[in-house]
């Protein structure tokens, strides 16, 4: 994984990192990045560096399974991955003003961001399910949720698909800009639960030994992608990735990626299959 080299906060964008031995300020102006991108092939990728297993930071690295599929991809295309981090809403926002090529986040593919956004293939299926603080001896099914407050990050499709799973609003909803508080208010039981998909939970559990359980089975299941801009730049983009991640599904290194991470799951296929 590359090091991180600058930290910029600001209101929107957190940070502002390296990828493959470059640095670039995410308040650099679009023409001079559009002219890296061109000349350099670099490629501009946006994550939260708060996301554990996906896109999260070790000391001055960046590192997590999304950071390690893209940066394979870009390394077999010969593009210099050029990192800029800020909480998802953040990302999201940077990607629709084209301030960056992609987003290496877990980020599912919906209805609703293909309006918008062009996607890759899928490398990563993602199950939305709720977990709780284990001396909740009375909630162990999402019936059990009902008059509850549950946490869960501000702009995450996980927060979308329990608004859309929790239809009579039966369920309180209390957002959070980062994972971290979410999951801290759950773990202190300031709240009833906590969203978020079923595989990064389990990574995160055994990683801290956290008192959590799962509240029933996942109530939907996604497909995880990278999503581009609906510009030339973006189709080029897409049909590149796309052809990386068939030969990286082919010859098994989604696959180890995932069971890397995701004490060893294989997320890269849909459950059962």
């Amino acid at each position: 994984m590359k090091k991180l080299m600058a930290l910029a906060f600001a209101a929107t964008v957190v940070l502002a990192g390296c990828g493959n031995g470059t640095t670039t300020d995410s308040s650099a102006s679009s023409a001079t990045s559009s002219q890296a991108t061109t000349e350099e092939k670099v490629l501009r990728v946006g994550a939260t560096g708060q996301s554990y297993p996906n896109a999260y930071r070790e000391g001055e690295e960046l590192v997590g399974f999304d950071v390690e599929v893209i940066e394979t991809v870009a390394e077999n295309l010969g593009y210099t991955v050029e990192w800029t981090l800020s909480d998802f809403s953040g990302v999201m926002g940077q990607l629709e003003t084209d301030k960056i090529d992609t987003v290496a986040n877990f980020v599912a593919k919906t209805a609703e961001r293909e309006e918008k956004f062009l996607f890759s293939d899928t490398y990563a299926y993602a199950g939305a399910t709720i977990v709780t603080h284990t001396d909740n001896a009375d909630i162990n099914t999402l019936e059990d949720l009902k008059g509850k407050t549950v946490s869960g990050v501000l702009g995450s499709n996980n927060v979308r698909n329990l608004q859309n799973f929790d239809t009579n609003g039966e369920i309180t909803i209390r957002t959070y800009e980062t994972r971290d508080g979410a999951m801290s208010d759950v773990v202190a039981k300031r709240v009833d639960g906590y969203v978020n998909s079923k595989a990064s939970l389990i990574a995160e559990i055994e990683k801290n030994s956290l008192p959590l359980k799962f509240v029933g089975e996942p109530f939907v299941y996604e497909d995880i992608a990278f999503p581009f801009t609906k510009t030339a730049r973006g189709e080029e983009l897409q049909s590149e990735i796309n052809a990386e991640i068939a030969e990286l599904r082919e010859d098994g290194t989604l696959k180890e990626l995932s069971e890397k991470y995701f004490s060893q799951e294989d997320i890269t296929v849909k459950a059962g299959e």
